[in-house]
């Protein structure tokens, strides 16, 4: 009986240590704050006359940009933010404040929970036009998928994907 072939991934051309941040922008930084501080509960610090810097438990930051002549073009959703809960219950406490609050903060295409790609969430767009995901995930987002490895098939797409408790 022959070894199995272990395949081993090709040393990258880019020797990299962290990814550290993406990008997002804004036409009103100072109003883009409130809502990211008083409305997500996201860390913000000030980090030029035209940016600030964002994240929520953990290191990986986003930088929003000041771009005042922003095109009124929508993030599409496909590049959206995820922010992460532990139970369909507070995604559906989370959904009920977007719901509440939308009109102070300029929330647009407020989808309905529901359960889609292997867990139970929602979007919504900020008045930026910024797209962002409330949903169900296990502490540490999306990680849990590395130690399954390549999927075949739907993979966390189907809705009977077995998940972490």
């Amino acid at each position: 009986m022959e070894a199995p072939v272990v395949e081993t991934a090709p040393e990258p051309a880019l020797k990299l240590n962290f990814l550290s941040h993406g990008t997002l922008e804004s036409k009103d930084l100072n109003r883009a704050r409130e809502f990211y501080t008083e409305f997500l509960g996201l860390e913000v610090v000030r980090t030029s006359p035209i940016s600030v810097l964002i994240r929520l438990g953990g290191t990986n930051t986003i930088a929003v940009v000041e771009q005042k002549n922003r095109d009124e073009e929508e993030m599409p959703m496909l590049n959206h933010n995820g922010l992460d809960v532990e139970t369909q219950e507070e995604v559906d406490a989370a959904y009920e404040t977007v719901m509440e609050q939308k009109d102070r903060w300029g929330l647009h295409k407020i989808s309905k929970p529901i359960l889609q790609h292997g867990t139970y969430s929602f979007f919504f767009w900020d008045m930026d036009n910024n797209c962002w995901e409330i949903l169900t995930n296990p502490r540490g987002g999306y990680s849990w998928l590395f130690e399954k490895g390549d999927l075949e098939g739907k993979g966390h797409l189907d809705k009977n994907f077995e998940r972490p408790g």
